[in-house]
């Protein structure tokens, strides 16, 4: 039977709060922690259609592509950006220096878990020659080292720090989903359960990752915690040859560019490159949205990404993922999950079908995807922006902007309201931290992991 009351209690189980528990075990052997996620151990995440293809979503109470142990990280294609202005906004809270050092620092204990030890992004004339062809297209390059885990081999790596830290006498409680905060005088107290179960702890972190982002929130206002609005990023996962996308891969794995398009000028960005990897669904925070993977040990002919348009909102507009989710609710309504077009088809103003996409030369890897007409879909301003960057794009990667190139949609990222937290990352009640990528503080696997350091030193120092 399991204790009521701990000295620090981590809601849930992604990289932010692994690497929280993983820091404490290496500075305090005596602390009880207890670990609370509401998804599955990571062994048994399985998603049902991936099990039975042609299956459409069951809607699990919690989904297992984006929760359980790992995060959505687990499912992801296991990318760790050592770059420092990629991944989030903790510059603006520990400041550039220490968080160069605490990505080397991060990035040595995936590598003591199993993490390859190739890092892409180091070849510097092919750099150059990127950086040299985008500025001729008008794209912005962003030169970034990366270490590539792939699906698959990312959970190989969460499965043994899983293990590490059941061995140092971590209590982990899976399928308990935490719905609110026990407060006394502007002092957290601990946790209660959605089945009114509390457990009591004297400091609390919160990380709910991208799934409950939305839940979280909601309750700031309710703990007079306030929040500033993140950029929303809507857009497609666009897939081709992987002859054609190699120039923006071959050594660099992955093309970080970013345009600012003629038309609008919004910018638009490439996201989560999966050279030779396959496009996949999730349900995301109850809608089915598009994914890409890599996979360390399976190739296919093709290479995915995502082309995301970044909209910031004024007033009196705050809810960028109420908009989000309108759109992806919208193509699930049209298409009854993902929908893919042909970009040829797009252009003509006319809906795919499976004979027009039979036709073409790219063979699509998500074979779930209902044919259909993305521009029934997307606000104008979005579609129009994301065929801009193609057609920049084509300069690099000659072939892209081609008729039959795939677009599938929506892919959304749900980068919550930004709570506000101090430098510790602890919010305006003692003791209670929140950080990663549900409370819109990172956007990536490394800096949500340097994130949990950072809370774990800070409860460290309070309890020295």
């Amino acid at each position: 039977m399991s204790k009521k009351k701990y000295d620090v209690i981590v809601v849930g189980t992604g990289p932010t709060g692994i690497f929280t528990v993983l820091e404490i075990l290496k500075k305090e052997k005596n602390l009880d922690i207890l670990m609370l996620e509401k998804g599955k151990d990571i062994s048994k995440r399985e998603c049902p259609m991936k099990q039975n293809p042609g299956m459409g979503c069951v809607n699990c109470d919690s989904c297992s592509v984006v929760s359980g142990w790992g995060g959505a990280g687990a499912y992801s294609d296991g990318k760790l950006s050592l770059s420092p202005k990629i991944g989030g906004y903790l510059e603006e809270y520990i400041g550039l220096k220490n968080l160069k050092e605490l990505i080397q620092y991060a990035d040595q204990i995936y590598l003591n878990f199993g993490a390859p030890e190739r890092i892409f992004g180091l070849d510097t004339s092919k750099i150059e020659d990127t950086k040299a062809k985008a500025i001729k297209s008008n794209l912005k390059f962003i030169p970034a080292k990366l270490r590539h885990l792939g699906t698959g081999y990312t959970r190989t790596v969460l499965g043994n720090m899983k293990e590490f830290i059941k061995q140092k006498g971590v209590e982990i409680k899976f399928k308990t989903n935490v719905v609110k905060f026990i407060i006394d005088d502007d002092k957290v107290k601990g946790v209660e359960t959605k089945s009114k179960d509390r457990y009591y702890g004297d400091y609390i972190v919160t990380a709910p990752g991208r799934e409950n982002a939305q839940w979280l929130s909601s309750l700031a206002p309710q703990l007079g915690i306030n929040t500033t609005v993140n950029p929303v990023d809507i857009g497609v996962r666009v897939e081709t040859s992987s002859v054609i996308a190699e120039q923006l891969t071959e050594n660099l794995y992955e093309s970080k560019l970013i345009y600012q398009t003629p038309t609008f000028d919004d910018k638009v960005r490439t996201f989560c490159m999966s050279p030779y990897g396959e496009v996949v669904h999730e349900n995301n925070q109850g809608l089915i949205t598009v994914n890409g993977h890599s996979h360390s040990d399976i190739k296919t002919e093709n290479t995915n990404f995502a082309l995301l348009v970044s909209k910031t909102f004024t007033e009196p507009f705050h809810e960028p993922t109420t908009y989000g989710k309108n759109i992806a609710k919208l193509a699930n309504l049209l298409g009854g999950g993902v929908i893919i077009q042909r970009l040829g088809d797009l252009l003509d103003g006319h809906r795919s079908t499976p004979v027009r996409i039979g036709r073409g030369i790219i063979e699509p890897t998500l074979k779930e995807a209902t044919p259909g007409d993305l521009s029934l879909v997307f606000p104008y301003r979005h579609l129009k922006g994301i065929i801009e960057m193609l057609e920049a794009l084509d300069n690099l990667a000659p072939g892209l902007y081609s008729r039959d190139t795939l677009l599938y949609g929506v892919e959304v990222k749900f980068y919550s309201n930004r709570i506000e937290v101090n430098n510790n990352l602890e919010t305006k009640i003692n003791n209670l931290y929140t950080a990663g990528d549900g409370a819109g503080i990172t956007r990536g696997l490394m800096q949500a992991s340097v994130s949990g350091i950072v809370i774990a030193r800070d409860i460290i120092s309070k309890g020295n």
